[in-house]
């Protein structure tokens, strides 16, 4: 067997998702003239672009079906860091409202996550010598993962008076989620909060429609009815310029339609971040 057949055979295994845990490198390329982090600062003192970060391990970002190919074919293999983060972080991050990390469902008693900021490179023989660890263990976790890399990359620009408009509202959102009372116990029972523009983004006015999205299984939280916690939640974005009174409805996915879906955006804790003034 050649040694190309070797890399193959040792790759056979690795799925998108899984993990090597253990000390690694992170290497990135930065301008020396502008180094924004401390790893590059250091760097740039040496005459270097190039950095080096120790990170606690890998994820595979790439697809399955390019790892199975040939190292012929297909050499690369694309890796975020993992990093640790703490049990209410990981929460927030397993709902899919942090797009910058994925969950890994395997290192969950670990609280480590993929880093999908940073990306980097490697061929298919370094992974070889890795020691694999399943990241993803069913096919629900498997399509929940790749949903997490294909929300980072496909995440829709709010405008920025939205942002501005919904601040509040994602302010009281963060700051409940984790709380032990009734509304942070509310906010983690929902699988999604999506927004919907009405005619569109553009227009002036417009109007916004809240999708608080639950588990088929929940009619009502604790005996309370979701109405209630819906009123609540939309005191926190009254009318303001361009946008009319908002409405809010809290449903399951089986109520919306496939067009209500796609033409609606996921608001994640990471979204509303408006743009610095120059």
């Amino acid at each position: 067997m050649t040694a190309r057949n070797d890399v193959d055979a040792a790759l056979a295994p690795w799925r998108q998702g899984d993990c090597v845990v253990g000390a690694q490198w992170f290497v990135h390329r930065f301008t020396p003239e502008v180094p924004l982090t401390e790893v590059a600062a250091e760097a740039a003192t040496a005459g270097v672009d190039l950095a080096e970060a120790a990170v606690r391990g890998f994820v595979v970002v790439s697809q399955t079906c390019d790892l199975a190919r040939s190292c012929t074919e297909r050499p690369y293999v694309e890796v975020a860091p993992l990093v640790e983060v703490d049990r209410g972080d990981l929460r927030v991050i397993e709902r899919g409202r942090r797009p910058r990390y994925a969950f890994i469902p395997g290192l969950q008693n670990s609280h480590l996550v993929g880093d999908l900021d940073r990306v980097m490179t490697v061929e298919k023989a370094v992974v070889a010598t890795w020691t694999r660890k399943a990241g993803c263990t069913t096919d629900p976790e498997a399509r929940d993962f790749a949903r997490a890399l294909a929300r980072k990359r496909a995440r829709f620009a709010f405008p920025d008076d939205f942002t501005a408009f919904a601040n509040k509202l994602q302010d009281r959102l963060q700051a409940k989620h984790d709380k032990q009372s009734d509304e942070g116990e509310a906010l983690r029972a929902l699988r999604e909060i999506r927004v919907r523009a009405d005619p569109s983004w553009d227009d002036d006015p417009v109007d916004v429609l809240f999708w608080f999205l639950r588990n088929e299984d929940e009619p009502d939280f604790k005996g309370q009815g979701w109405d209630q916690l819906l009123e609540h939640w939309l005191k926190w974005v009254p009318a303001s310029g361009r946008f009319r009174p908002v409405h809010g409805v809290v449903a399951t996915l089986d109520d919306l339609t496939a067009r209500d879906y796609v033409e609606s955006d996921p608001l994640d804790l990471d979204h509303l971040s408006a743009r610095s003034a120059s």
